[in-house]
């Protein structure tokens, strides 16, 4: 995971397919697709909070949320994740690599 957190979220504006409506008024209109919009499924793995998940469910699909609100916050939890995740492998050491790596007898 070594992506940069700018790149990240162009990539999810540009390429994470949306169940949203073609247009703003459509989409005010008639909500989004759930069961097809890349986004929200993210966020149903990655968001910790089931209430917001559900507020978030909610408003976009009765399109009060508009895409680009759903990407953001993705985008918000998806950089944060890396973030954490590229400080503790940084502490990785080879020798903390060498030791799980290193053979040792199995005990049954």
């Amino acid at each position: 995971m070594c992506i940069r957190d700018r790149y990240m979220g162009d990539k999810i504006n540009k390429y994470a397919f949306s169940g949203g409506g073609r247009t703003i008024e459509e989409h005010r209109e008639k909500g989004a697709n759930l069961d097809v919009d890349i986004p929200f499924i993210y966020l149903s793995f990655f968001l910790e909070s089931d209430e917001r998940l559900e507020e978030i469910r909610a408003g976009y699909g009765k399109g009060e949320i508009l895409t680009g609100d759903v990407k953001k916050e993705l985008i918000g939890i998806l950089q944060e994740l890396v973030r954490e995740h590229q400080e503790r492998r940084a502490k990785v050491t080879d020798e903390i690599v060498d030791k799980y790596l290193e053979i040792r007898p199995i005990k049954f």
